[in-house]
């Protein structure tokens, strides 16, 4: 085992050959990177307008251009995330990751609220006596709230089935569902079900990929485009 503090060994020729590139502040690493990610997505583009906003924003994220394939970004969609930011509507994410990764410098300016579905500390003992998980148990929690709001997912298959239950039972309709809960067991399927339901405005990481990031990545681009609106 080599000792953590030892020296590095020589770089070979071929490392002597990378090339950095200069950018070196954060607004220039993401302009230089939106930059790579137009150019090596090439033309036509899979999205336009503000659906390639979104787009290039999760690609950015994720640092992956296959991405694309398994986006799905209709307008219809995003002009109601965009509307419900832009009236204050509450944001509700699956995971305390998500939340933390929507900065409230861009949520303050629009008046909007973000919470994460875990914050109550019965939901814990709820989902043991249930036998669910805390994800379920907090989105039932929601209730009517569920009704105009932005539901954000991006871990939990349960909480979006979750939601899709509680639609199904009577509870007012989201203004957006961001579904992009990650992982082997009922992702990709919890998705597909969310997909059926075309009266719900959704974006969507088909598949089995998805994340907290990708999630609040999104939330970030909508705010981002009221907040560019507003200049």
């Amino acid at each position: 085992m080599v000792p953590y503090n030892s020296p590095a060994p020589p770089m070979t020729a071929r490392e002597q050959d990378i090339s950095l590139d200069a950018c070196s502040t954060p607004a220039s690493i993401e302009a230089r990177s939106f930059a790579i990610i137009d150019a090596e997505a090439g033309e036509p583009k899979p999205f336009t307008g503000k659906a390639w906003t979104v787009a290039r924003r999760l690609v950015h994220t994720a640092g992956d251009l296959t991405l694309l394939k398994d986006l799905w970004l209709p307008d219809r969609a995003i002009e109601a995330g965009l509307n419900a930011l832009k009236r204050g509507a509450p944001v509700f994410t699956d995971t305390e990751m998500a939340r933390s990764g929507i900065p409230m410098r861009r949520l303050e300016p629009l008046g909007v609220k973000v919470a994460c579905l875990l914050d109550s500390p019965e939901l814990a003992r709820e989902a043991v006596s249930r036998g669910i998980t805390r994800a379920r148990a907090g989105m039932e929690a929601l209730g009517d709230r569920i009704g105009g709001a932005v539901i954000a997912i991006g871990n939990a298959p349960t909480a979006l089935l979750s939601l899709l239950d509680c639609i199904a039972s009577g509870s007012p309709v989201p203004a957006l569902v961001v579904g992009m809960p990650v992982g082997f067991v009922n992702a990709a399927e919890s998705k597909e079900l969310l997909l059926r339901h075309r009266e719900i405005p959704s974006l969507v990481i088909r598949g089995r990929r998805g994340g907290s990031p990708l999630a609040a990545a999104t939330v970030n681009a909508l705010a981002q485009m009221v907040l560019d609106e507003r200049k």
